[in-house]
C-alpha cells in the first residue's frame, strides 16, 4: 500500500455546478445528489441518472431492510478491494455514522477473516462480497450463511442487490474516472492507498502519455 493525497485525472468531466442542478431537478433528482461528481458526471445521460439514483436511494433509505453497518461494510470492502478511491472515501464517514468503527474499517483493507472484529452476520455479507468480486456470484455455501446469520429472504435478496449496485458504481467511478470532490482527501482517513488502485495525480497523466 502506498499514500497519496491526489484524485484520479481524465475521464468523462462533470457538468458545471449549475447545470447539473437543473437537469437533476428536471428528471425529480433528490438536490444532493446533484451535487456530486459522480451524478454530476452521470446527469449528461439524464435516463440513467435517473434509474441508477433511484435504487441507490432505495438501498440508503427508501424502502430497505438490510441494517445500514451490513451494508456499508459491503461498500467499504468494495472500495478497497476494487481500487475506488471515491467509493471508499465517501462511504468513511456514512461508515462511521452508521455504527461501523474505524478498526473495522481498517481491517477490510486486509484479511477481515483473521480479525476479531466481525460478527457472523458481519462475516457472511463480507464472504458474500468477496464471492462477487472473485467468482462473479455469491456460492451457495455462503449464501447459505447470509441466510442464516443476516435474516429473512428480503435481507438476503438486498445484500445481494447491495453487492450488485455498490460493485456497478466502483466499476462507474474508476472507468469514468470520477474525481472526488475539491476538498476531500483521498483514501480517507490516512491516505494509505491498495495495491490495485489506478494511478493518480501527476502519475495517472504520465501513464497516458506514455501509451500516447
Amino acid at each position: 500500500m502506498t499514500v497519496s493525497k491526489n484524485a484520479v485525472k481524465g475521464g468523462v468531466q462533470p457538468l458545471p455546478l449549475e447545470e447539473a442542478k437543473k437537469r437533476g431537478e428536471e428528471i425529480g433528482l433528490p438536490g444532493h445528489f446533484s451535487q456530486l461528481n459522480v451524478f454530476r458526471v452521470l446527469l449528461r445521460h439524464p435516463p440513467l441518472a435517473k434509474a441508477l439514483a433511484d435504487n441507490l436511494s432505495m438501498l440508503l433509505g427508501q424502502g430497505n431492510v438490510l441494517k445500514p453497518r451490513l451494508r456499508e461494510l459491503i461498500i467499504m470492502r468494495i472500495g478497497w478491494q476494487t481500487g475506488s478511491n471515491y467509493e471508499w472515501t465517501q462511504h468513511w464517514r456514512i461508515a462511521l455514522m452508521c455504527g461501523a468503527t474505524e478498526e473495522e474499517l481498517f481491517a477490510l483493507r486486509s484479511d477481515w477473516k483473521t480479525s476479531k472484529f466481525f460478527d457472523d452476520a458481519d462475516r457472511a455479507v463480507l464472504a458474500a462480497t468477496d464471492d462477487m468480486l472473485e467468482q462473479g456470484r455469491i456460492l451457495p455455501k455462503t449464501l447459505s450463511l447470509v441466510k442464516k446469520h443476516v435474516g429473512d429472504d428480503d435481507q438476503v435478496i438486498e445484500v445481494v442487490g447491495a453487492i450488485c449496485n455498490w460493485r456497478t458504481f466502483s466499476q462507474l467511478l474508476l472507468s469514468l474516472e470520477v474525481e472526488l470532490e475539491e476538498g476531500i482527501e483521498s483514501w480517507a482517513p490516512d491516505g494509505v492507498v491498495p495495491e490495485n488502485a489506478p494511478p493518480i495525480g501527476s502519475d495517472a497523466q504520465s501513464e497516458v502519455l506514455e501509451e500516447a
